[in-house]
């Protein structure tokens, strides 16, 4: 009798081990906590065990083969999750592979090693990809430019550039900030830090870091910025050679011709636009739209683009969420003036009534970049010293699923699924 027993249980464990092979993490409004999702994939490529991305299929879904662990794992972090057999991981591959739908499976290779480019010495003004990565339980590295230029990049497969400032300006903090200790500090700092690196201004400094990064991106690396570190960025590099800096940022006069000496040949995004030269206004060029915009709070949403999953699989993930339509928040950079985007740049994410471009995207070189104007999702208006983020509070921010898109991203390849 009691063999009989051992033996039923045995073949009843088989046949739940053949019959739920896989576990489906919807990312659907059905699903409890679509941040930490992403984090349990990356775990789940940490340890080599096989997911894949399911395009448009109920928000972007994850799937991966049946294990203990991972079913641990998404009960420890409140993840929704659907232990599924294999005739309906068929069943939903079958639909997926319809030329008639838009959708594709995507199979996710390795966890990719994330960088964060920020300051040592910062104060804790959150910066909302780490928030994010944080809460993911996602880990990164910290790196600056000591770190940026001594060619550390090259252990990384992802870089994401915290709210810099790299025109050399400290954010044009001056007229709100400049008595203030802190301001003082952080100049005080950068500046020895560029002389110790054999530059005599930090403009100088981060114009040779965002080359390195440029090259970076040129020869494979993703890149990926938000707020300040986006405009700045192209800024930088257009102003090679030009002072642009007043005497309070730099210790001389900025160039009175700075504007007619741009060269938009060496940006990345933007081309034609004019650099805001009053050193105590906080804004840097025409650009943002910030100062300019008339848009409600309440009504202050933008839109994603759905792209073809079959044929343009990159837009496609990056753009993946269980809604289409995100919240709008400010920044020091809140969106991207449409008409001063290059032509090849793909807008992933507009406001289109206003002429207001959210969430940009190119390939250069061998890599990829992409940038995402605000500062913080789930902050409309966030000021200088305000309390981080609680994403508990945020499980579900359709905006904060767009960083996370970025940041699984490098780990996917162009793969079919077979069934």
């Amino acid at each position: 009798m009691k063999k009989s027993i051992t033996i039923l249980a045995m073949l009843l464990l088989l046949s739940v081990n053949i019959n739920a092979a896989y576990i489906l993490v919807p990312m659907d409004n059905t699903q409890t906590n679509h941040l930490k999702a992403y984090g349990i994939t990356y775990w789940i490529l940490q340890n080599d065990i096989e997911a894949w991305w399911l395009l448009n299929y109920r928000g972007g879904s994850f799937l991966f083969q049946h294990n203990v662990n991972i079913e641990r794992e998404c009960i420890l972090r409140n993840i929704s999750y659907e232990v599924i057999a294999n005739a309906q991981k068929i069943s939903i591959l079958n639909e997926i592979s319809s030329p008639s739908v838009n959708m594709d499976a995507i199979k996710l290779e390795t966890a990719p090693r994330i960088a964060v480019y920020t300051p040592p010495f910062s104060e804790p003004w959150d910066d909302a990809v780490t928030l994010a990565l944080t809460y993911a339980e996602i880990p990164y590295d910290e790196l600056y430019d000591r770190e940026i230029l001594n060619g550390e990049l090259a252990n990384y497969d992802w870089l994401h550039l915290h709210h810099e400032d790299f025109t050399g300006q400290y954010g044009k903090f001056y007229a709100a900030y400049g008595r203030m200790q802190w301001y003082r500090d952080n100049q005080r700092r950068q500046e020895e830090e560029a002389a110790a690196l054999g530059f005599n201004k930090v403009s100088q400094l981060k114009l040779a870091v965002v080359q390195t990064i440029k090259a970076y991106v040129a020869q494979g690396g993703f890149m990926f910025a938000m707020c300040s570190a986006t405009d700045t960025f192209d800024i930088a590099l257009a102003a090679e050679g030009v002072d642009i800096c007043e005497a309070m940022y730099d210790g001389d006069p900025a160039d009175p011709h700075a504007n007619e000496k741009l060269d938009y040949s060496k940006t990345l995004a933007f081309t034609d636009f004019k650099l805001i030269m009053n050193p105590l206004e906080y804004e840097y060029s025409d650009i943002d739209v910030t100062d300019t915009r008339n848009v409600a709070q309440n009504e202050d949403y933008f839109t994603l683009f759905e792209f073809s999953a079959k044929w343009d699989p990159i837009p496609t993930m990056l753009t993946q969420n269980h809604t289409n339509m995100v919240k709008g928040f400010m920044g020091q950079t809140t969106a991207f003036r449409k008409s001063l985007i290059k032509p090849h740049v793909l807008i992933m994410g507009e406001n289109r009534a206003h002429g207001e471009a959210r969430y940009i995207h190119s390939d250069f070189g061998k890599g990829f970049w992409t940038w995402y104007g605000g500062h913080d999702p789930e902050d409309y208006r966030h000021y200088v010293g305000d309390e981080p983020t609680d994403l508990e509070l945020h499980p579900n921010s359709p905006g904060y699923r767009l960083i996370l898109n970025n940041v699984l991203f490098p780990a996917a390849r162009k793969k079919k699924l077979k069934t």
